[in-house]
């Protein structure tokens, strides 16, 4: 059985943040069209797809998928149950919004299905959070954790972002404390970026708002490995760190080069070497379900575009295995940048046995830069 993960986006939204460029609308007028419409793309691939594919991992992105009601969730979470081989205990993630949810809504996601809970807080700092035009305050926060904890949620992540501006070391240290207090057991910790055609991005370009520079930025990130593996999260991707072995079993789908199903508007798809992506607008997306085509874009890659991906992914992320590598795609590149490999393991940026070739915490400050050089 071949493992494949499954994304399903929910677009609807109250607000759009600043930083966010993900596709997002504050229209709801067509939620039980593009609850419909969700269904018969997942009957569509599953009639295609499900032959031999074991699915590991669910999870519901967005937009605001916690703003649904539990029953909305649920009837995606069955139509996929109706058209593929779903693992007994397959992990099925829902983004989370403090504010968007209290203790009986919670229980009710956890009853259709929902098994891990990934809260989007951003920042315990209450000026923090009016800057990236959050709805919440540090207070809801808090209790939203607690809350689904309290509802029975034992595997827990939460998403902080660091860098932004004006923060200072002390205020992001502080995140990090309130965090590792908190019951959870995930936590993605990311860098503010800017992302073409965000409110934020105009915000910079016009003067409004002035970036840190990269060694603040650096600084930041060492701190975050330090507290949360003095926390007893251990890193196992660039941004993402995991408590009781409860790594993102989504999103190692993706770092591991597995296949991967998108259901929804703006959602990609990986399968046997070819990628493909449906069309952003709800709209589009919609009338392009009428005729059971909603792709708006495909590629099939070159075997040069897939391994350059695999390196990077698996970099990235739990390291590079030697001997997996090597079946699929043979010794030569090792061969070619051994030397390569072997200044960054004597400067402390790699770590090499005879089974990986990992990131050090101190190369992942440098991950982008040295992949791009050994590719």
């Amino acid at each position: 059985m071949k493992q494949t993960a499954i994304y399903i986006h929910i677009p609807f939204c109250d607000h759009k943040c600043i930083y966010c460029d993900f596709y997002s609308i504050i229209n709801y007028d067509n939620l039980h069209n593009y609850l419909s419409a969700i269904k018969k793309e997942i009957e569509l691939r599953g009639k295609e797809f499900s032959e031999d594919r074991e699915v590991i991992s669910i999870f519901f992105g967005g937009g605001t998928p916690s703003f649904m009601l539990p029953e909305y969730i649920g009837e995606i979470i069955k139509s996929i149950n109706n058209n593929f081989s779903v693992r007994n205990d397959a992990e099925i993630t829902l983004e989370t919004n403090p504010g968007t949810v209290n203790k009986k809504k919670l229980k009710e996601f956890l009853s259709v299905g929902i098994n891990r809970i990934s809260i989007g807080i951003q920042s315990f700092n209450d000026d923090e959070l009016k800057f990236l035009t959050r709805i919440h305050d540090s207070q809801t926060a808090i209790e939203t954790v607690n809350s689904a904890a309290e509802s029975g949620f034992n595997n827990i992540s939460i998403d902080l972002i660091f860098n932004l501006p004006s923060q200072t070391k002390k205020m992001w240290r502080k995140n990090l404390d309130i965090a590792v207090g908190l019951p959870i057991t995930h936590i993605s910790a990311y860098s503010l970026i800017l992302e073409r055609g965000t409110i934020l991005k105009k915000m910079v370009l016009d003067g409004k708002v002035q970036m840190q520079d990269p060694d603040h930025d650096a600084d930041l990130y060492e701190t975050t490995i330090k507290v949360l593996t003095e926390n007893e999260f251990i890193q196992y991707e660039v941004s993402n760190f995991a408590k009781n072995n409860l790594e993102c079993i989504h999103n190692n789908a993706y770092w591991r080069y597995k296949d991967y199903l998108g259901f929804g508007t703006s959602a990609h798809s990986f399968i046997n070497g070819k990628r493909w992506w449906n069309y952003s607008s709800l709209n589009f997306y919609l009338e392009k379900m009428n005729n059971y085509n909603p792709i708006a874009g495909e590629e099939i890659l070159t075997n040069n575009q897939m391994h350059d991906e695999y390196i990077m992914l698996a970099m990235r992320s739990y390291g590079l295995d030697i001997n997996e590598y090597i079946k699929r795609f043979g010794s030569i590149w090792i061969s070619k940048v051994k030397n390569d490999l072997s200044e960054y393991q004597t400067k402390g940026y790699l770590s090499i046995d005879d089974k990986f070739i990992k990131f050090t915490p101190k190369g992942y400050t440098l991950c982008d830069e040295i992949i791009s050089k050994l590719l």
